[in-house]
């Protein structure tokens, strides 16, 4: 048990130190390496949690297609990459958003103490891979298919924007 709390501490620090990174970094590609080391994080706790297929899913479709569809995207409308670009966006928010941001960890923290105080809380019975498949594709069908749907709007989106600035160029 000891060396599980150890493993989810080292795997949480990592994923928080990630998740900072993500919103402070200045270069975009940059931000997108690190939401991989985020979302391995989360395989990780998968899998310390027993859920070995889910674990499986989240590295393949979450590192493997969103990352790259998310850096697809940052090269097909060709945005300003780098310090230089990240100067020109900076609008000195930073106390507003760190405040905002206290406030809702604040009360997400509160919500959850306030619902599970001491309670432990111990995964539930182990599920076989046809069980999460048969809730996939029955009670979840709607919620998957939606996703796919706003992913492919984002990816026409990208091409798009970049077919207009090739345009504009041209012209």
């Amino acid at each position: 048990m000891v060396a599980e709390q150890i493993a989810f501490g080292v795997t949480a620090f990592a994923m928080a130190v990630g998740a900072v990174r993500i919103v402070t970094t200045k270069n975009i590609v940059h931000a997108a390496l690190w939401l991989m080391l985020v979302l391995a994080g989360v395989a990780a706790n998968f899998i310390l949690l027993a859920g070995e297929f889910v674990a499986v899913v989240q590295v393949l479709i979450y590192i493997g297609a969103i990352t790259v569809l998310f850096l697809f995207g940052i090269m097909l409308t060709r945005a300003p990459i780098g310090r230089s670009a990240a100067l020109d966006h900076d609008r000195d928010q930073r106390i507003a958003s760190l405040v905002v941001g206290l406030l809702i960890f604040g009360l997400l923290a509160s919500v959850l103490a306030k619902q599970y105080g001491r309670v432990h809380i111990h995964p539930g019975p182990l599920q076989r891979t046809s069980d999460i498949a048969q809730s996939v594709f029955t009670q979840y069908v709607v919620p998957f298919e939606a996703i796919s749907i706003v992913l492919l709007a984002a990816l026409v989106g990208a091409v798009v924007l970049s077919r207009k600035e090739l345009k504009d160029d041209a012209a």
